[in-house]
């Protein structure tokens, strides 16, 4: 069995959908900390099946409530004197930018690329953002 250390001060982020931990390291950008991060894939998870985990030391500035676009089931942790101190699941944004990607090739993104990819929620209940240039669906895969 793999044992990984505990934190004492940082941040994991758990119930990461198998396989989609490094969507999640490359959107936070991780390489760029000073710090350890331990990437978990295929967890066992009684859940979820398998699952992955990212652990980060140390205290993570960014807002980290944007993860729910990527994955619903994902829970974060935060960590102070090897205690949780805070665990939150992650609400739907109503608009998001830059996180996922229009694939519609005749939208304005596609030829001004220095644009932001820009979505609204229109569907809490399907998980269903639209784009905001030109209303090209995106569903997230279950």
């Amino acid at each position: 069995m793999l044992n990984i250390g505990g934190l004492n001060e940082g941040v994991v982020i758990d119930h990461i959908k198998a396989g989609g931990a490094m969507e999640i390291y490359n959107y936070l950008q991780l390489e760029k900390l000073d710090c350890s991060v331990a990437i978990i894939k295929n967890a066992r998870s009684n859940k979820m099946g398998k699952k992955d985990i990212i652990k980060i030391e140390g205290p993570l500035r960014v807002n980290l409530d944007i993860l729910g676009v990527l994955d619903e089931n994902i829970t974060v942790n935060i960590i102070r004197d090897n205690e949780i101190v805070e665990k939150r699941t992650l609400p739907l944004p109503e608009t998001v930018t830059n996180i996922i990607k229009c694939k519609n090739p005749r939208c304005i993104t596609s030829v001004e690329q220095e644009l932001p990819h820009r979505f609204k929620l229109t569907d809490k209940k399907n998980r269903i953002y639209r784009c905001m240039y030109c209303e090209q669906k995106f569903t997230r895969r279950r």
